[in-house]
């Protein structure tokens, strides 16, 4: 699993979110221009976290966005799966979106390496929430520098 600048820009709106006031909508204008995220490719970013529960959307005057829950109470797994899909790095070893392959049962990667590999991802980004991209947002970090950083295919 490679984060994606999808990721990114999610968590970068979601610790913004969490730092606002749970009770007050935010914009996508404001949001946009508090972490330099495009505003319409922000606005698809927050209707599929809206689509899986993770924000909630108030359409007109005084509308705008706010989390869903508390900030501790999202998991970074569920971020990175409300907008990227599987976190498993293969179909076959996917809990959500389990694909069956005709070798489960004797391959040997599959169940060492593979599944390992994906308990290991689950575990992390389900140890880690919201919470924690508010505390980088209230000290000023900004994660537009971790674009700079995805890894490419093939790097």
């Amino acid at each position: 699993m490679r984060l994606s600048a999808t990721d990114v820009y999610a968590f970068q709106a979601l610790g913004y979110l969490g730092s606002q006031e749970q009770t007050r909508w935010v914009s996508s204008e404001e949001i946009s221009e508090a972490t330099g995220v495009h505003r319409p490719y922000l606005v698809r970013i927050l209707a599929a976290l809206s689509a899986k529960g993770i924000v909630k959307s108030k359409k007109g005057i005084g509308g705008g966005y706010a989390l869903a829950r508390k900030p501790a109470l999202i998991s970074l797994c569920e971020v990175v799966r409300g907008v990227d899909g599987p976190v498993a790095p293969l179909s076959c070893i996917s809990l959500n979106w389990h694909e069956p392959c005709v070798e489960e049962g004797r391959c040997h990667a599959r169940a060492s390496v593979y599944t390992r590999m994906r308990d290991a991802m689950l575990e992390v980004l389900g140890e880690f929430s919201v919470a924690d991209l508010v505390k980088d947002q209230q000290q000023g970090v900004d994660y537009q520098h971790c674009l700079h950083h995805l890894l490419k295919p093939n790097a």
